[in-house]
């Protein structure tokens, strides 16, 4: 396994790559609300990027054809923008995005109710966040990659919800999808030890019913198995001699 350790140099495009995606995802997040299209969605974050200076790195990735990944309810992942799916009041919808600035790649994930949401709803929404702050924890130099693994599945486990084993997060720099990958759920195998300049991708993808999946006719959508709700937060992280830097949150 080739995990790449990034330059000072390389680590401050990384950051700049990451504060734009932040920006994308306040701005769509302000937009979610009843009577719009997930295509209205994709457009306005693809014009947001380009408008930045930056790529959409998700469109036209392995073919999939849009920049922002729009995911309604039971649909876990990698939903396809279109105009005729219409948020409703009380859908949740999680909006997975990246962008490239100078060749360098960066990936977040946030959920998302519209209008008024059952407090069930809202509950799975923030235990997934949550859980990914549990993990990032243990995102520092020295430590083993099993250690994030754990530590999301020991958050949600009380909770009861599935945990998603079919995806799973990522390093990532110049390329969207990197050595290593990252389950979210425990691990037996204690992984590689974790070294700062390392730039990793979590993200906790959280079912209210099981953790099984099923794909779509269109062979990108993800689905939960039994029909259940799904959340899903994710945020690039940089691994430091200290604590790690979350590099796609908002100030």
């Amino acid at each position: 396994m080739a995990v790449t350790i990034k330059s000072e140099r390389e680590i401050e495009l990384m950051r700049e790559s990451c504060r734009l995606l932040a920006i994308v995802h306040k701005e769509l997040g302000e937009m979610i609300r009843p009577g719009i299209t997930t295509k209205d969605i994709d457009v306005a974050g693809e014009a947001l990027i380009r408008k930045l200076g930056c790529i959409p790195n998700f469109k036209n990735y392995n073919g999939y054809p849009a920049s922002i990944c729009v995911s309604v309810n039971d649909e876990v992942v990698h939903g396809i923008p279109t105009e005729r799916r219409i948020l409703q009041e009380g859908d949740i919808v999680s909006l997975d995005a990246g962008l490239i600035y100078k060749g360098y790649h960066s990936d977040a994930a946030r959920t998302h109710g519209v209008g008024q949401i059952s407090p069930e709803a809202q509950k799975l929404i923030d235990v997934t966040r949550e859980s990914f702050f549990a993990g990032v924890k243990f995102a520092k130099a020295g430590n083993r990659l099993y250690e994030i693994s754990n530590a999301i599945d020991a958050y949600i486990k009380p909770y009861g919800y599935g945990i998603v084993r079919d995806m799973v997060g990522h390093g990532i720099g110049t390329k969207l999808h990197e050595d290593p990958q990252i389950p979210n759920f425990a691990q037996k195998r204690r992984g590689i030890k974790l070294e700062a300049g390392m730039t990793l991708a979590i993200e906790p993808m959280i079912n209210m019913g099981g953790w099984e999946v099923e794909w779509l006719d269109d062979d990108w959508t993800i689905v939960t198995a039994d029909g259940s709700l799904s959340a899903h937060y994710e945020n690039t992280v940089l691994i430091t001699d200290g604590e790690p830097e979350i590099l796609t949150l908002c100030d």
